[in-house]
């Protein structure tokens, strides 16, 4: 039997999503409690990986078990295992086909970034940090060039191992809420450090260092030396992952709430 689930987790503690040997990932915990409700040894895949310190409101994950157990197990019992920064959030029988990687055909991330003199104690390690007003305005319209099918390479880590850096970037959005500005990224795939390279860049025209149209040669250039450096991991969160309808999955998208 195929078993999806759909996960959230604050990634302060971990070293990212993967699987380490020194078994400091969310993949290895996960692992771990489901093998205890299913009674043998667990293999996880999931919608994407998250570097060290990145946050999900929402993973999807698969794995396959012979042990005939209710969603309310998979649920309430894996979590009874789990560190409390780790949550299953709902559990599906799937079919065989489905893949909770390779049938997926979108990714969306939020960015939280606080803009204030000083750090936030509150958000400390969920939210990114820029102490300078920022201008929102510019922004705004800096980001409309990362629309579209692109080549990123100005925002592909160097140790990326994606076949291609061309991405077609759906939703590419900025929202201001008090103190706080939500970066909203939506693709049907993202290149290692993509977001967090995208959000540096933006910030840059914010401060006024660049204009908007720095974006755009920064696409045309493709070239990531050129470009600012990576910002913080803590304010991104995988917001959601996008499936056929067929597989009839509950809820997989999900949304910062900012009060």
């Amino acid at each position: 039997m195929r078993i999806a689930l759909g996960i959230e987790y604050n990634g302060t503690s971990y070293c990212g999503w993967q699987s380490q040997p020194s078994r400091c990932g969310v993949q290895d915990y996960l692992e771990d409690a489901v093998a205890k409700i299913a009674g043998h040894v667990i293999r996880i895949h999931a919608a994407g990986r998250t570097d060290t310190g990145v946050h999900a409101m929402m993973q999807v994950v698969h794995f396959d078990s012979d042990a005939s157990r209710p969603d309310s197990a998979w649920v309430r019992g894996v979590n009874a295992f789990l560190p409390a920064t780790i949550r299953v959030l709902w559990a599906k029988l799937v079919d065989a086909e489905f893949h909770a990687r390779f049938s997926a055909t979108q990714r969306s991330y939020q960015y939280l970034l606080a803009n204030q003199p000083t750090a936030p104690a509150i958000y400390a390690d969920q939210a990114g940090w820029y102490h300078m007003p920022l201008n929102v305005s510019a922004m705004q319209e800096a980001i409309v060039y990362l629309r579209g099918e692109h080549d990123f390479s100005a925002f592909r880590a160097s140790e990326c191992q994606a076949k291609s850096p061309v991405k077609h970037l759906q939703v590419a959005s900025i929202k201001a809420h008090g103190d706080f500005i939500i970066f909203n990224f939506a693709a049907n795939a993202f290149l290692q450090h993509q977001v967090r390279n995208m959000v540096g860049a933006l910030v840059y025209v914010g401060n006024g260092k660049y204009p908007p149209e720095f974006i755009q040669q920064l696409l045309t250039q493709k070239d990531r030396t050129l470009s600012p450096p990576t910002f913080s991991p803590h304010g991104l969160y995988l917001s959601g992952v996008q499936y056929d309808n067929k597989w009839d999955l509950p809820i997989t998208q999900r949304q910062l709430g900012i009060i």
